[in-house]
């Protein structure tokens, strides 16, 4: 199984049918031999350019590949967690920085939703209102929480999660990156199974299909048609903002994984066995030629 064949990836993203560009982006970086998976792991971001601010759509872009090139660049740090939140950090001062040095009168900001796909477990950074969940046996699970003005009140319990749908400050975030000097940013980390899946979108997607919707697709259908599927049914209902997808479906069977590494390491213990045996066998042939040569002088 090649190196990037043991996760099976689409990431996906549509103007809708409202906006007359596109603000969000989503990309990745994968590891080509085993020695970079080591290393860095896989990567893979969602980024949503904020509405209402100039330049949306340059902001995601530029933060994005800033964490890409920050992320790969500090391979020392051992906690990829903290590296990955780091890189992010980064990318926000690499961001206003930009605006900054092009003395235009603009504000670029941009959520950001990024898995790191390390072993066994993944590591979900996120600032903004973008999800990450994880699905497992059947069952979708919000990993992210939403830092925005709406999940605040609901969490506060000034407003009930019924009454958030459709309260006229539900776009309002709280933070983001290039929107501040060190916007707050969440850390999560999701041991995975094989067959569990990690999904990753913008609020294009998350306004128009529920979470018992898009679990629903991820059963039924492989990553490139679920990610499809799951943007036409937010088209389908009124595609009024950008929408991002990506899902990362995990293929490997950790266990045939061991067993490799068990043959692996139990084949020179056969070979050795086998070699004795032939050694034992030379000896006791050469006595029984000594013992019939013996036999024939007497």
């Amino acid at each position: 199984m090649g190196i990037n064949e043991r996760i099976n990836v689409s990431l996906q993203t549509d103007q809708g049918l409202v906006r007359d560009h596109n603000e969000d982006f989503v990309t990745c970086w994968e590891p080509q031999n085993d020695g970079e998976a080591t290393k860095h792991g896989w990567l893979y971001i969602v980024a949503d350019g904020v509405g209402g601010a100039d330049a949306g759509e340059v902001a995601s872009q530029f933060a994005s590949e800033r964490v890409i090139a920050h992320y790969l660049a500090n391979s020392e740090t051992k906690d990829w967690g903290r590296r990955l939140i780091n890189a992010m950090q980064a990318a926000n001062t690499d961001l206003r920085q930009m605006v900054m040095d092009r003395n235009e009168n603009k504000r670029m900001a941009t959520t950001m939703v990024a898995a790191v796909i390390q072993g066994k477990q993944v590591l979900i950074g996120n600032v903004g209102d973008s999800r990450g969940y994880h699905w497992h046996n059947g069952r979708l699970r919000q990993i992210t929480k939403d830092q925005s003005l709406v999940a605040k009140l609901v969490e506060e319990g000034a407003i009930s999660e019924a009454e958030a749908v459709n309260h006229p400050h539900k776009n309002v975030i709280l933070y983001s990156i290039g929107s501040e000097r060190s916007p707050k940013m969440d850390l999560f980390r999701v041991n995975i199974q094989p067959d569990d899946a990690i999904i990753l979108c913008s609020d294009g997607l998350t306004r128009h299909v529920s979470d018992e919707e898009i679990g629903r697709v991820l059963e039924n259908e492989p990553p490139a048609e679920a990610a499809t599927r799951l943007i036409d049914m937010a088209n389908s209902r009124g595609g009024q903002d950008n929408i991002s997808v990506g899902i990362l479906r995990f293929s490997t069977q950790p266990e045939e994984e061991g067993k490799t590494a068990v043959l692996a390491t139990t084949a020179p213990t056969s070979q050795t066995t086998l070699l004795l045996y032939t050694f034992l066998l030379s000896i006791v042939q050469t006595i029984l030629i000594l013992l019939v040569w013996f036999w024939l002088r007497v």
